[in-house]
């Protein structure tokens, strides 16, 4: 008998009404690929949510089994980089979106879509981190290479309690710069101190329309929220700062002028994870394994079953989830 499986499958019918469920698939249901992957842990993104959802056209093809991010083992392979047993990470490339994603206990994908786990992280340890974890790294190598360091000033995260907030602001703590933390969970101010944020403000100072140009607050930033938020921490950074974006939680327009760019010099460094080149991921996993005390992990991440997926979801766009979420097959 074929091997058979559980999966989150999302689908759609005439009417284009959305509907999902955890079903049972075998692998000649799986997409093409060289590589079989026997999936270890995943975790919830805020993409997966609008995946999930249906609250954004995130999924282009269907049916899908959603899920941007996994770690586990090589069952088969037919790539030269790879061989059964090896311990693998996968983040993006469209899967969750175009290609079948992680939400499956397994999952047939392409050898060059893969990274090697790092010896420092479990499983569950990668997972906690994720895409999350992982573009919160891309950001901070944007920054540096666009030679921001600890001494121009201080640097603002946008989004803080979220999951890539949170690891940007461990990082950025950790190599000793001063964080301001932006969230609109003010309450959780021990939860951010304990990551290494030094000062706190409430979202709504970002969150609405502001001046072209304001006082110069912080020298860098690390934005996951966009629109009027990324506008106004343009707005207030110093000369010669940078600001690396990321996400779009609050919208993707982005209503600000050229007045920051033109008169303070500032430069706005897009960050993209989803096709970011292997070089690129291996770096900043480099990174991550050689930066990131396991105890801040532990810290950001809390631990659902299998079937918990599908409101797990559902809470992350409500922004009731602090930090990460790390789905234990």
């Amino acid at each position: 008998m074929a091997e058979r499986f559980r999966a989150v499958l999302i689908s759609r019918d005439e009417d284009k009404n959305q509907s999902v469920e955890i079903t049972e698939l075998g692998l000649d249901d799986l997409m093409e690929g060289d590589v079989t992957v026997a999936v270890e842990a995943t975790t919830v993104n805020y993409k997966d949510g609008l995946a999930i959802t249906g609250a954004s056209p995130v999924v282009r093809r269907w049916p899908m089994i959603p899920g941007v991010d996994l770690a586990g083992q090589i069952v088969t392979s037919d790539h030269p980089d790879w061989k059964p047993g090896d311990k693998v990470i996968l983040n993006g490339w469209g899967c969750g979106e175009t290609h079948f994603g992680a939400y499956a206990e397994r999952a047939r994908l392409k050898g060059d879509w893969l990274v090697p786990l790092p010896d420092a992280f479990t499983a569950e340890q990668a997972m906690g981190i994720g895409t999350a974890g992982y573009t919160a790294m891309l950001s901070v190598l944007a920054l540096e290479e666009a030679g921001m360091t600890p001494d121009k000033g201080p640097a603002i995260v946008t989004g803080a309690s979220g999951g890539v907030g949170s690891f940007a602001v461990a990082l950025l703590a950790a190599k000793g710069w001063h964080v301001i933390a932006a969230t609109g969970r003010t309450g959780e101010s021990d939860y951010l101190k304990g990551l290494g944020v030094a000062e706190i403000i409430d979202r709504v100072e970002l969150s609405e329309k502001g001046k072209p140009l304001a006082k110069e607050r912080w020298a860098v930033g690390i934005d996951s929220v966009g629109s009027h938020t990324l506008a106004n921490v343009l707005a207030g950074t110093s000369y010669g700062g940078a600001v690396a974006a990321c996400g779009l939680a609050q919208g993707p327009d982005l209503p600000a002028t050229v007045m920051p760019f033109i008169l303070r010099g500032v430069s706005l460094l897009g960050v993209d994870s989803v096709m970011a080149p292997k070089e690129r991921r291996l770096k900043a996993w480099s990174r991550l394994a050689s930066d990131l005390d396991p105890k801040v992990i532990k810290a950001i991440t809390s631990i659902v079953a299998f079937d918990e997926v599908i409101e797990t979801a559902k809470r992350i766009l409500d922004g009731s989830i602090r930090g990460r979420v790390v789905v234990k097959m």
